[in-house]
C-alpha cells in the first residue's frame, strides 16, 4: 500500500505512500491554493476494496465503507490495538505491517476511513477521517469532522469493550491524519486508555484545549509519538511542537517522541521496532 519499503524493495510499506499534498514547500506560511490534479495519490487498490457491500460505516453515516481489517489475536484476545491509517490509504497495510510484530494476545484493529471530499484536493473524494482544508499551522480545521470522527473511534472503542476487552488495554494509535485524530480521541474521551502510539502526526483543534494541565482520564497515558526527521508532508517541527504540548497538558514523564534518521512521511523497521516494544510494555500478557 506503499511506495516505500521495510528495509528492502519488495515489501511495501504503509504509510510511505506520498499523500495528496503538493511535494514542493507543503506548509507555506498562508494559507495555499489546492493542488492540482497531478498532486492526487491514492493507494492502488483492486477494485474489489471499494465493491464490497455496502455497510454502516463507522462514520456515523452512509457512505459505502469496508469492514476494519482485523488481525486476530493468535489465543485469546486480552488487548487490543485500534490503528487508524493516514488520508488517502486504508487499514489492509498497516494490518499487515502488525501482523508482522504482532504479540499473541493481542488483537489489531486497522479501521478504514469512509470517503469523503477533501476540500485540500478541489473536493475530490478520498478515505478521510474528517475534511483537510490548508496545510499551514493557522489553516482553519474541520471541527465538527473532527469532533464527529473521535465519537466513532470512541464507539470502536466500546464495541471491544462489549468484546470482553477493557479499555484500559486498548491501544489507539494512529498515522499522519489517523494518529491526529488518535490523540484528539485520547485526550477527549472518559474511556481509560493503554497508550497512544502516534506516527508522523499532530494534534488537531490544539487551540480547543486550555492551557497547562488537563483533567482528563487519560492525563497519565503513556505516548509514543515517532517522526521522521525529513518528512515533507507533516514537517518535524509539527511533531516536536506537538510533543512540547503534550508535555504541558499530561504527566509529562509519560510523553516520549522519538526520531528516525532520514525517514520521509512513512515508516521504517526502527519505528516499528519501537512500537512494538510501547505496545508489548503497556499490554502485557495477564495470564
Amino acid at each position: 500500500s506503499g511506495g516505500g519499503s521495510l528495509g528492502g524493495a519488495s515489501s511495501p510499506l504503509p504509510g510511505s505512500l506520498p499523500l495528496p499534498f503538493p511535494s514542493s514547500n507543503p506548509f507555506p506560511a498562508s494559507p495555499i491554493s489546492p493542488p492540482s490534479p497531478p498532486f492526487l495519490l491514492l493507494p492502488p487498490l483492486p477494485i474489489s476494496h471499494w465493491s464490497l457491500r455496502r455497510v454502516q460505516c463507522m462514520c456515523g453515516n452512509n457512505m459505502s465503507a469496508p469492514l476494519p481489517a482485523i488481525v486476530p489475536a493468535a489465543k485469546k484476545a486480552t488487548a487490543a490495538v485500534i490503528f487508524l491509517h493516514g488520508l488517502g490509504d486504508m487499514g489492509h497495510g498497516w494490518a499487515e505491517a502488525f501482523a508482522g510484530i504482532r504479540s499473541p494476545h493481542v488483537k489489531y484493529i486497522c479501521p478504514h476511513a469512509p470517503v469523503m471530499p477533501v476540500s485540500l484536493n478541489m473536493n475530490m473524494s478520498m478515505p478521510s477521517w474528517f475534511d483537510i482544508i490548508g496545510l499551514s499551522p493557522d489553516a482553519q480545521e474541520d471541527e465538527a469532522g473532527i469532533k464527529q470522527a473521535a465519537e466513532n473511534v470512541k464507539s470502536l472503542v466500546e464495541q471491544e469493550v462489549r468484546n470482553g476487552i477493557p479499555s484500559h488495554r486498548i491501544i489507539l494509535g494512529g498515522f499522519s491524519q489517523g494518529g491526529a485524530l488518535a490523540l484528539y480521541t485520547a485526550l477527549t474521551t472518559q474511556q481509560k486508555l493503554a497508550g497512544v502510539l502516534a506516527l508522523s502526526c499532530w494534534l488537531p483543534l490544539r487551540t480547543a484545549f486550555p492551557q497547562g494541565s488537563v483533567n482528563c482520564v487519560n492525563k497519565d497515558i503513556p505516548i509514543l509519538q515517532c517522526h521522521g526527521d525529513c518528512d515533507p508532508l507533516v514537517p518535524l517541527m509539527f511533531g516536536s511542537l506537538t510533543s512540547e504540548r503534550l508535555k504541558t497538558m499530561l504527566n509529562p514523564a509519560n510523553v516520549t517522541f522519538k526520531t528516525y534518521s532520514g525517514m520521509m512521511h512513512s515508516s521504517c523497521i526502527e519505528e516499528m521496532t519501537d512500537a512494538k516494544q510501547f505496545i508489548d510494555k503497556h499490554l502485557p500478557p495477564v495470564d
